[in-house]
C-alpha cells in the first residue's frame, strides 16, 4: 500500500477521513430507532443510552479540538498541539467522578474534561478549550499563561507536568481529606471525596511518580486513608519509545495496597462498568486504587511530530484502526442512538463550533504586557501581611501551651529555642497548621528544633513521615489544595535536591499558571549551610543555594539569630495565609545552638523572645552601626557573627568604623536598601558562605553595580566552588573570620 507524502505526514487528515467513511459506509444492521435515554445501552452493561450520548459527544469534541489545533496551528491561531486522540476514553472517568473530586491530569485529558464541564450548567468545553489553545488573556484556566486542562469551579488543578511530577500532590491531596477531619478542618469539598491523577504509560516509570505510588502503598499498608485514584493511560508509547508489551500490569496488578483495576477505554460499552468499579471501590474503602486504562495514541505526540520517522506504517495503522471513536460510531448506529446521516452531521456540527471558537479566541485580547503576565506569579499586599503577622494570638490560648511564663518573659535563648517558641506560637496562632518531616514528632526533630510540639498539638498536626522529601512536599501541596497551612522540614537543604522539582516546577507555579484561582500556602522549614562540627561533610554542609533562589516568586528567609527568626517566621506564615504564598525558611544549623559572639561565655549571639505582635517586613535588613561609612560588610546566615567579629577588630586595631548589614532575606534580594547602604560607605565586602558561582554574593554585586555603586571599592569573600569534605577540611572552602579580615584590610590598604 502505498500513501502520498501528504498523507504519511497528515495523519490527522487520515484519521478524520476514517471516521466519516466509516460513519458513511456503514453496512451493519439497522438500530432500533430512537430510544429513552434512561434505557440500558444493551443488557448486560449499566451504560445507559443517555450516558452513551453525551460520553460519545464529549469524544467528538475532544476529538474536534485535536483536529482544530493541528489546522490552525500552521497559521498561528493555535500554541498547543499535544492532543487527546486516542485517550478519549478518559471521559468515562469524568462521567463516573464527581466535579467536586480534585483532578490532576494527564495532558491528553480532552474527554475527560469535556465530559466533566457537564456537571455544572453554563460551561462550554469548546469555548473555554479554544481561549486556552490560542494564548488568551481570557482563558479561565491559566490567563493566557499555557495550554492547561484547568478550573476552578470543577477543581481540575491547572498543572504543565509532562513527567508524572503531579502523582505527590495528588497522593497528598487525598490523604488531606481525612487529615481535615482529624484536626477538625473544614474541607472545602465533601467528605467522600476522591483525588484523580491521570498519567501515561511512560511517566508511570518516572521516579517521582514510583515514589507517589510507594507513598500510596506506604499509606495502604498502616491503613491510613488515602483516596487516590491513580488513572495510568496505557497507549504502548513514550513518544517514541515503547512500552514493553504487558509492562503496566505486570509492575502494578500484583501491589497488596494499592488495588488494581483495568478498564478498555477504547470500548465505551465494555469500559464503563469497569471504571464504575475502580471509582467505587476507591470511594468506598477509602484507599489507593490503580485503574489500567486502555487506550491508543493517534496522530503523534504532537502536531510537529512526525511518527514515520520512528514508527513503522504497521503500527501506525494499527493504533488508528483501535480509534475509539469508530468504536463508538459503531455501537451507536448498531443501537439506533443515531442513524449514520445524524452521526455525520452531528460530527460536522462539532467541527465547526471548535472552529468557530478558535477563530473567535484570535480574536480575543493576549497577554502583551510584563505585568499582566507575572501578576499572579507572587502576589504580596504588604499592609495585609504585616497585619496579619503582627496579629497575637490570645494570651489564654498562649498560656495553655507555655505555661504560666511566657517566653518574652524568659531570659535570651539561642536560635535552636527560640525558633522552637516561635512555632509553638504560630501553631497556637493558626489551627488549620500542620507540622511534619522525618524525625519531627516524638524524637523533636535531629536538632530538637521541634521538641516538644507533638506533645502539645499531638499526632494529628505534627507527624513523622516516610523518609523521602518528594512525598513530604507533595503533601504539603495536598494539604494547602485542601485549606490547611503546612510547615513541612525538609531535615537537610542538601536533600532538598533530591525532590526539587516538587517546589520549582509544582508548588511555587500553582499560582502562576491558574491566574492565582488556586493557592498552596506553605513554609518549608529547611536546616543547611556550612560550619557543622562533630560531623557533617556535603550533605550535612550544604551551601548550595542556586536551587532555591532561580525558582519564580518563591521567598526565601535566612535569619542568623533567634529574635529575627521568630519575627520573620511569623511574616512567612502570614504571607502564606493573606496571599497564598510558598516560602522556604533556611535555618542556619551551626547557628542553632551558638551562644556567643566576641569571646567565650559573653552570650552575645542570645536573643530575648520577640512579642507575638512583632514581624520583620520581607526585604527588610537588620543593620548594625548604620551611622559608619568607612566600610560596609553585607552578609547573611552564619556569615554575621564572622563579620560582627572582624567588624569589631577593624576598629580596634585601626580606627575603622564599620556598618554591618544582615540580609535577612535571599529572595527576593532588597536590590533598593543594598544600593543605598552601598552608595553611603566608602568601601563594601560582600561576605558570601554559598559558593562563588550562582551564590547569594553575584546577587548582590549586581544590585550594588546597578545601584550606582560600580565606581566603590568592592571586594567578595565567599565559598568555594567544590563539596564540603568532612572534619577540619571544610574549612579551607568556606569564609572564615581570617579570610574576611584579609578581604577588608585589602580593600582599606
Amino acid at each position: 500500500m502505498s500513501l502520498s507524502r501528504s498523507k504519511q505526514l497528515n495523519r490527522a487528515e487520515v484519521v478524520d477521513q476514517n471516521f466519516v467513511q466509516t460513519v458513511r459506509s456503514w453496512q451493519g444492521r439497522a438500530g432500533q430507532g430512537p430510544r429513552q435515554d434512561d434505557q440500558p445501552l444493551y443488557a448486560g452493561t449499566s451504560l445507559s443510552v443517555g450516558a452513551f450520548r453525551e460520553l460519545f459527544e464529549s469524544q467528538l469534541i475532544s476529538r474536534h479540538l485535536d483536529l482544530m489545533a493541528r489546522v490552525l496551528r500552521v497559521q498561528n491561531k493555535v500554541f498547543y498541539t499535544i492532543g487527546s486522540s486516542g485517550h478519549e476514553g478518559n471521559a468515562m472517568v469524568a462521567r463516573l467522578t464527581r466535579h467536586t473530586d480534585p483532578a490532576f491530569l494527564h495532558y491528553r485529558s480532552g474527554g475527560f474534561m469535556a465530559e466533566r464541564f457537564r456537571k455544572l450548567p453554563g460551561m462550554d468545553p469548546i469555548q473555554d478549550s479554544a481561549l486556552s489553545f490560542a494564548a488568551s488573556k481570557l482563558d479561565p484556566a491559566s490567563g493566557g499563561r499555557h495550554k492547561v486542562w484547568g478550573s476552578k469551579p470543577l477543581w481540575v488543578l491547572p498543572q504543565t507536568s509532562t513527567i508524572a511530577s503531579h502523582p505527590p500532590k495528588a497522593f497528598g491531596t487525598a490523604m488531606a481529606i481525612d487529615q481535615a477531619k482529624r484536626i477538625g478542618h473544614t474541607l472545602p469539598i465533601p467528605e467522600d471525596s476522591i483525588v484523580i491523577c491521570s498519567f501515561g504509560d511512560a511517566s508511570a516509570n518516572h521516579a517521582t511518580a514510583q515514589g507517589a505510588f510507594n507513598a500510596a502503598e506506604w499509606a495502604g499498608y498502616q491503613q491510613i486513608k488515602a483516596p487516590v485514584l491513580f488513572v495510568c493511560e496505557d497507549n504502548g508509547i513514550g513518544i517514541s519509545v515503547r512500552s514493553p508489551t504487558g509492562w503496566i500490569a505486570h509492575s502494578f496488578a500484583q501491589r497488596q495496597h494499592m488495588k488494581y483495576f483495568h478498564a478498555d477505554g477504547l470500548d465505551l460499552a465494555q469500559g464503563y462498568d469497569q471504571v464504575a468499579a475502580a471509582v467505587d471501590y476507591c470511594r468506598r474503602e477509602r484507599k489507593p486504587t490503580f485503574l489500567h486504562l486502555k487506550t491508543t495514541r493517534l496522530m503523534g505526540h504532537a502536531g510537529t511530530d512526525f511518527e514515520i520517522e520512528y514508527r513503522a506504517f504497521e503500527d501506525i495503522w494499527a493504533g488508528e484502526a483501535a480509534d475509539p471513536l469508530l468504536r463508538s460510531a459503531t455501537l451507536a448506529l448498531e443501537h439506533g442512538v443515531y442513524t449514520a446521516d445524524e452521526l455525520l452531521a452531528h460530527y460536522e456540527a462539532i467541527r465547526a463550533r471548535c472552529f468557530a471558537a478558535a477563530e473567535a479566541a484570535d480574536q480575543t485580547p493576549k497577554l502583551t504586557e510584563l505585568s499582566d503576565v507575572i501578576a499572579p506569579l507572587a502576589p504580596y499586599s504588604p499592609n495585609a501581611v504585616m497585619a496579619e503577622a503582627t496579629r497575637a494570638p490570645s494570651d489564654e490560648a498562649r498560656a495553655a501551651v507555655f505555661g504560666a511564663t511566657l517566653p518574652e518573659a524568659q531570659p535570651p535563648r539561642h536560635l535552636a529555642i527560640v525558633i522552637n517558641q516561635a512555632l509553638h506560637d504560630l501553631m497556637v496562632k493558626y489551627p488549620q497548621s500542620l507540622l511534619f518531616g522525618e524525625d519531627v514528632a516524638q524524637k523533636g526533630g535531629v536538632y530538637t528544633i521541634t521538641k516538644g510540639l507533638w506533645q502539645k498539638f499531638k499526632g494529628a498536626r505534627v507527624f513523622n513521615t516516610l523518609l523521602d522529601e518528594t512525598t513530604i512536599l507533595g503533601l504539603a501541596q495536598g494539604l494547602a489544595n485542601l485549606g490547611m497551612l503546612p510547615i513541612p522540614e525538609i531535615q537537610y537543604l542538601a536533600y532538598y535536591h533530591n525532590a526539587c522539582d516538587q517546589l520549582r516546577g509544582e508548588a511555587a507555579s500553582l499560582q502562576f499558571f491558574s491566574n492565582d484561582q488556586f493557592r498552596n500556602p506553605m513554609v518549608i522549614r529547611m536546616a543547611g549551610l556550612g560550619y557543622q562540627k562533630g560531623f557533617g561533610g556535603h550533605f550535612h554542609n550544604d551551601n548550595s543555594m542556586a536551587a532555591l533562589r532561580d525558582i519564580p516568586g518563591l521567598t526565601i528567609a535566612c535569619p542568623s539569630r533567634g529574635d529575627d527568626a521568630a519575627m520573620m517566621l511569623r511574616t512567612l506564615m502570614a504571607l502564606s495565609v493573606v496571599d497564598g504564598r510558598v516560602s522556604v525558611f533556611l535555618e542556619p544549623i551551626a547557628l542553632y545552638m551558638t551562644k556567643d559572639l566576641y569571646t567565650a561565655g559573653d552570650g552575645l549571639w542570645q536573643s530575648s523572645y520577640p512579642a507575638p505582635d512583632q514581624a520583620i517586613a520581607i526585604g527588610e535588613p537588620r543593620l548594625y552601626e548604620e551611622a559608619n561609612t568607612d566600610l560596609l560588610i553585607i552578609s547573611y546566615g552564619n556569615g554575621m557573627p564572622m563579620s560582627l567579629r572582624v567588624a569589631r577588630q577593624l576598629e580596634e586595631e585601626r580606627g575603622i568604623k564599620s556598618r554591618v548589614m544582615d540580609l535577612r532575606w535571599l529572595q527576593p534580594l532588597n536590590d533598593a536598601a543594598i544600593a543605598e547602604h552601598g552608595r553611603a560607605c566608602e568601601r563594601i565586602l560582600i561576605v558570601d558562605e554559598g559558593r562563588k558561582s550562582a551564590g547569594v554574593g553575584e546577587g548582590v554585586i549586581t544590585a550594588l553595580i546597578e545601584g550606582g555603586c560600580g565606581g566603590k571599592p568592592i571586594k567578595r569573600v565567599c565559598g568555594v566552588d567544590t563539596y564540603t569534605p568532612l572534619a577540619g577540611a571544610a574549612n579551607l572552602v568556606l569564609p572564615n573570620d581570617a579570610a574576611i579580615k584579609e578581604a577588608a584590610e585589602a580593600l582599606l590598604g
